[in-house]
């Protein structure tokens, strides 16, 4: 079974995502955080989320509370335990600053969220059809 980290603020895009999920090909559970505080805590198993997975992808956007998607990926890449967790940038902003500060953060990709509802659905599970059964992933750190 593969783990997804979804770290989105707003909700509608977290059932979005839900859903564009759910039929998937492959064997998958999505958490969710709304906020980089939360992302990092889950990704470091503190606190609640001592007994949680580590993610075999995360799917992060920029624009979060408390701490933002590019602190987020900085901190991730920084972390020799966290660094091969790949990373997906689903954002709204599409300007080139933050496109290229993902990269410089080594973001393993940049997609700007589409606004229309299909285009949406296909963007997350094209994320789904290429990280999870197209490319071969580490192995998940216990």
């Amino acid at each position: 079974m593969f783990h997804i980290l979804l770290v989105e603020d707003n909700l509608g895009d977290q059932r979005l995502t839900f859903e564009a999920l759910k039929d998937g090909r492959v064997e998958k559970q999505l958490h969710v955080v709304q906020d980089g505080v939360e992302a990092m805590s889950f990704l470091r198993r503190e606190d609640k989320y001592a007994v949680m997975p580590r993610p075999d992808l995360v799917i992060l956007d920029l624009n979060l509370p408390r701490r933002d998607g590019r602190e987020v990926l900085k901190e991730m890449k920084k972390d020799a335990s966290l660094a091969h967790i790949p990373v997906v940038v689903l954002t709204t902003s599409n300007a080139e600053e933050d496109i290229v500060k993902s990269y410089d953060l080594h973001a393993n990709c940049y997609i700007t969220k589409p606004v229309d509802l299909d285009d949406f659905f296909h963007a997350v599970q094209w994320i789904e059809q290429f990280w999870l059964t197209l490319v071969q992933l580490p192995p998940r750190a216990v």
